[in-house]
């Protein structure tokens, strides 16, 4: 079975500052691809409901990376002028181009999640004997 190439020279993976990199590096996080879709699930969310869906983040995390997310352009923040203050968080329209990919990573990882616990646990009997 032939693999189709990747669309880039491995070597540029070795550049600390290459873009391609950055951005990898962004959506491969514990937390981006969770945020990303429970935010393709609805026109906008909230602070605290993005909290409750994802589980297990800490409040400090996801300002983190809602922030690096918006900085990035992938995701807005809207600040309503009322009392409370309301803010929201949508995916831009660069953000909704990113939710293709992580669906078909997703899929790939569910469609091969018991080979992958095969391989674990054969590797971890190896290793143990």
């Amino acid at each position: 079975m032939q693999l189709p190439p990747l669309p880039v020279d491995a070597d540029v993976y070795n550049q600390a500052q290459c873009p391609s990199r950055l951005i990898l590096d962004r959506i491969a996080d514990k937390w981006t691809t969770l945020i990303i879709g429970i935010l393709s699930q609805a026109e906008h969310r909230r602070f605290n409901e993005l909290r409750r869906m994802i589980g297990g983040i800490s409040q400090k995390m996801l300002t983190q990376t809602l922030r690096d997310l918006e900085r990035d352009g992938l995701v807005k923040r809207t600040i309503y002028p009322e009392i409370p203050p309301r803010v929201e968080y949508q995916l831009t329209r660069l953000g909704r181009t990113l939710c293709g990919p992580l669906a078909s990573l997703t899929q790939w990882a569910h469609d091969h999640m018991e080979e992958v616990k095969g391989a674990q646990a054969a590797f971890d009997a190896a290793v143990r004997a």
